[in-house]
């Protein structure tokens, strides 16, 4: 069993058997620790979860979304990438132009009521089919605020300047590879409260060179176990792999430090059926050597190889 696969299955394990019982903002309930941390050898292969099937191209698009500091949900949509579509979406039924049914509580309702499940999946595919069509509708209802690409790439300072977070790392990566200030931040206190759809729960990430080789810690205020931090852990060591290649140095490690660990009350059942499974060998990730930079790589520039998991666990997303 690779090791990197079972540091995960380790902190599923741990927080079933020791996490206190919590309620929570969605009203769904955990099971929760605080203070953990993993370590992913990124020469071993790239940390893509065998033991269900976790869908890459949604973590690249996405990861590429952060990287060209893009806040609407149009680019995402256009590759297929529905994973923020419920905080757009809410703020669209929460407006005074929805005229439509009644969307109260549409995240829990759906997940029980099968008819207004039937009723919210065409009021949802309606939506993002405008998100689509319209450019009006799009910047209106679209955009998440200040979220993850905004604070990388376009943090506004007290001046009215903006910071280019993660430029500016590469640059000094470069320049000055020895330096502890390698770090870009996605938690702005002033955004936080009322300018973001979901304030965000990878809220810090800091790099560090070594023996030629590229090291990212990720620090995760609030990681959901099942659903989120699998995807997280790609996320990651991608962008890892992305500037690691712009900067001409080897992969090191990824080191995961999560503040609230948790699992969802209703997700208790997928953790377990994963836990039987046996892990299998990790994929690669391949980089095109046409570019250079990270801010010129496309979806199809980034290609997963070797890729053969056991199949996905379906479980509802708490919003």
């Amino acid at each position: 069993m690779s090791q990197n696969e079972a540091n995960y299955l380790d902190l599923c394990r741990y927080v079933l058997n020791n996490g206190t019982k919590k309620e929570d903002r969605t009203g769904t309930g955990t099971y929760s620790t605080f203070g953990y941390q993993m370590k992913f050898n990124l020469q071993e292969g790239f940390p893509l979860l065998t033991t269900k099937k976790v869908p890459f191209r949604l973590v690249v698009s996405e990861l590429l979304w952060f990287i060209n500091g893009d806040t609407n949900i149009r680019y995402l949509l256009q590759y297929n990438n529905n994973i923020w579509n419920e905080w757009a979406f809410e703020s669209y039924v929460t407006s005074e132009e929805y005229q439509g049914p009644d969307m109260t509580d549409f995240g829990r309702r759906s997940q029980v009521d099968p008819e207004f499940k039937s009723l919210y999946d065409k009021e949802m595919n309606a939506f993002k089919q405008r998100i689509l069509e319209d450019d009006n509708f799009s910047e209106r209802f679209g955009n998440l605020g200040a979220v993850y690409g905004k604070q990388w790439r376009d943090w506004k300072t007290s001046r009215g300047d903006t910071i280019d977070q993660l430029a500016d790392v590469i640059e000094n990566i470069k320049k000055n590879p020895d330096s502890r200030r390698h770090m870009v931040t996605a938690w702005n206190p002033e955004d936080v409260p009322s300018n973001m759809a979901l304030p965000p729960c990878h809220t810090m990430f800091q790099f560090y060179v070594a023996d030629g080789r590229l090291s990212c810690q990720l620090y995760q205020r609030s990681a959901d176990i099942f659903l989120g931090v699998p995807f997280n852990i790609a996320s990651y060591a991608l962008l890892t792999y992305l500037i690691a290649h712009e900067c001409d140095l080897e992969v090191g490690e990824f080191i995961h430090t999560l503040g609230d660990a948790h699992i969802y009350s209703n997700h208790i059942d997928q953790i377990h059926k994963q836990l039987t499974r046996d892990p299998l060998p990790l994929p690669k990730v391949h980089l095109t050597s046409e570019k250079t930079s990270v801010f010129d790589f496309n979806m199809e520039d980034i290609q997963l190889e070797g890729y053969d998991p056991h199949p996905g666990i379906k479980a509802p997303v708490a919003v």
